[in-house]
């Protein structure tokens, strides 16, 4: 079941359905759904699909060549790319559809490959049209240096697709048996990504998935979290280290470089080169009239499984193996454990927020719905209109919420020269009485309890 994912599938076949022949490129971080997507795109469509392998050019061909061959196509051992594309496109007629996942495979290993494709579909329009979508999971080469090594051939690219994480109300429906504080903790650990959804089972308890489905040595997803580094990035001892640190509680450039000893402009090209992958985010206060109190250069792993990886398991990898998957996760995860879920609850009410924003039902229009920062505590939620008008926000995942968390949070705006015009407030338990009756008194304080969201 393909969820979420229809402004995606209506660009793609808004192409599909203008004239001529179109080149594409499809791109998004890994278990992030592309395969699904097109594969749900080619459906209806003739079409073809091949996962390009990280190889040679010549080896690259010999094993396309080999599929077609299994799927009832006569070609030699090593065609050339343009023999290949002929095979595709020329048995049956009408439009057709060409995937090429993981393209980056076959591009860096041949200077050929795109002029050879970019020349077919040129050629292509005195006979039947074809619409190639080149897919990638390696955000980082296609934002920073595709462009340079495919060269001229960019030219001739139609569009780019990029493929984001899903929202919390996605997760919800996929995990029908689900609680909705279970839903909250599967975010926490999966994200938004479908192709690690597709791991847990909602008729398992979180703790059951965590156990059996991550912490068992023999479970799919055991080490897929440094794998997620290793497979794209050189020198994985470094980038453990760093993520390691920041998982750790070293959030700003100083302390990564106490905790690691590696000079500053070093950790600095490595967290350039996380930042760029999607792995790691460099935290920008929203922007306010209190800029003096904003703490900067604040830095947190945002690839939610990376992060439950290097918090949980990458540190005590030696107990992994030395404990039982049930006495481990009561020594290392449980009593942690909503910690960790509360800062991926403050992401969900503000995607709440934001969605309540598209559909102009707060009471100020803001650009975005963000977060501030500051030397001496932290908004979760914060929002400006062109007006000035703010809307501020506190999430508590941990505990109810009374009357004095309402006034500490103004009192803390207060110093911050922040302005509350208006107040939200999250919580996965209960207002106390106090504060439900302040909020029936004051229109501009809005509570809002899990079973909203």
């Amino acid at each position: 079941m393909l969820l979420g994912r229809t402004s995606e599938l209506k660009y793609l076949n808004n192409y599909f359905d203008r004239e001529g022949s179109q080149i594409l490129v499809v791109y998004g971080q890994k278990y992030i759904g592309k395969t699904a997507l097109v594969r749900e795109f080619m459906a209806d469509k003739n079409g073809y699909y091949y996962l390009a392998k990280a190889c040679s050019e010549r080896e690259q061909v010999y094993q396309w060549s080999r599929q077609l061959v299994r799927d009832g196509y006569e070609l030699d051992d090593f065609p050339s790319f343009h023999d290949i594309f002929a095979k595709i496109t020329r048995r049956s007629s009408g439009k057709k559809v060409l995937v090429i996942d993981e393209f980056q495979n076959i591009v860096r290993a041949s200077e050929q490959f795109m002029k050879e494709l970019v020349a077919f579909v040129h050629n292509q329009w005195n006979r039947d049209e074809v619409m190639v979508v080149l897919c990638s999971s390696s955000i980082g080469w296609i934002e920073n240096s595709m462009i340079t090594r495919i060269g001229e051939a960019a030219y001739e690219l139609s569009g780019f697709l990029k493929i984001r994480e899903m929202p919390f109300e996605d997760i919800v429906q996929r995990f029908p048996n689900f609680r909705i504080e279970e839903c909250v903790e599967a975010y926490a650990i999966l994200g938004g990504f479908p192709g690690l959804w597709n791991r847990f089972d909602d008729r398992l308890t979180i703790q059951q998935n965590i156990c059996r489905n991550i912490l068992d040595a023999n479970s799919f997803l055991f080490e897929e979290g440094e794998r997620m580094l290793t497979d794209q990035l050189r020198e994985p001892g470094v980038y453990n280290t760093i993520m390691a640190s920041i998982a750790a509680g070293n959030h700003k450039l100083n302390n990564l470089y106490l905790h690691t000893e590696f000079s500053r402009a070093k950790i600095s090209v490595y967290l350039k080169n996380l930042i760029e992958l999607e792995l790691v985010e460099k935290v920008f206060s929203y922007d306010t009239a209190g800029k003096e109190n904003v703490q900067k250069g604040i830095y947190r792993i945002s690839h939610p499984f990376v992060d439950f990886y290097y918090t949980y398991m990458y540190p005590y990898l030696s107990d992994l193996q030395r404990l039982s998957v049930g006495e481990f996760y009561n020594r290392y995860v449980m009593l942690d454990f909503r910690r960790y879920v509360s800062g991926y609850f403050k992401k969900i009410c503000r995607q709440h927020l934001t969605k309540l924003n598209k559909r102009n039902k707060l009471p100020i229009l803001p650009d975005v719905v963000g977060e501030w920062v500051g030397k001496d505590g932290a908004l979760d939620i914060i929002a400006q209109d062109e007006e000035g008008h703010t809307l501020i926000g506190l999430c508590s995942w941990e505990k109810p919420l009374a009357y004095e968390d309402y006034e500490e949070l103004l009192a803390y705006a207060k110093r911050s020269k922040i302005g509350t015009d208006y107040v939200y407030m999250f919580t996965a338990y209960r207002f106390d009485e106090r504060l439900n009756l302040e909020a029936k008194m004051k229109p501009n304080l809005k509570l809002v309890q899990i079973s909203d969201l």
